[in-house]
């Protein structure tokens, strides 16, 4: 029996819109925020790619990401509906937009990305994907403002001057050495040894805590 609502239609009465996943993937390259991008008809875009039969959105956004960028095993998560009707000229199609972060040591050095300058791609990208890198860069800094470089941009130990100079990079802005390292240190776990990378004076060498969550006034001076 064949379902149907009030005036009588089924399902298949309604028009229905074509569904899309793409994948905002955000990297530190030459110590500036970067978006992984790939050709297409209409210029540089996301990876991204029309969701098949029996297919889930996270299938889906793995396949974008493997076939259009060359890239496995990346963990991302949903971001935002992008649902204008005129927001694809080919037809009614909903995205499912994704967000990942990811160090350039995983990248090849043949993975094109481009340049993010105050939240967006320094060139228009396809579609709306300008808006879904936006979206991406301030779900990014949230994440942020509330762990210990969750995304793992750094190496595994790392001085404090290195990890401010991440977090400037990720919120695009000078931050204050004595404040930031307030709000970090009960966060992370001395490891005992130093470095003298960048040839200054041997610096304390940290890790991420067992739990790296940043106290809430952590979040309040780095969001506002």
């Amino acid at each position: 029996m064949t379902w149907r609502d009030r005036e009588g239609n089924a399902l298949t009465d309604y028009p229905r819109p074509s569904v899309a996943v793409d994948v905002a993937v955000l990297t530190v390259r030459e110590r500036r925020l970067h978006v992984v991008v790939v050709p297409s008809e209409r210029g540089r875009a996301l990876p991204g790619t029309f969701l098949r039969p029996a297919e889930n959105l996270a299938d889906a956004a793995e396949r974008a990401l493997r076939i259009k960028a060359g890239i496995d095993d990346l963990t991302f998560h949903q971001l935002k509906m992008f649902d204008a009707p005129d927001r694809d000229d080919r037809g009614w199609v909903l995205s499912m937009a994704h967000s990942a972060a990811v160090s350039a040591r995983s990248l090849t050095a043949t993975t094109e990305s481009m340049l993010i300058d105050r939240a967006r791609p320094v060139s228009t990208l396809a579609f709306d994907h300008d808006h879904m890198v936006t979206e991406a860069v301030l779900d990014l800094r949230h994440r942020y403002a509330h762990e210990v470089d969750p995304a793992r941009l750094t190496e595994e130990e790392f001085t404090l001057l290195e990890l401010r100079e991440l977090y400037e990079i990720v919120f695009d802005r000078p931050l204050s050495k004595d404040t930031f390292r307030r709000h970090v240190i009960d966060s992370l776990e001395g490891t005992g040894t130093t470095s003298t990378a960048g040839g200054g004076r041997p610096a304390e060498l940290y890790r991420r805590a067992p739990d790296p969550t940043l106290p809430p006034a952590a979040g309040s001076f780095l969001l506002g």
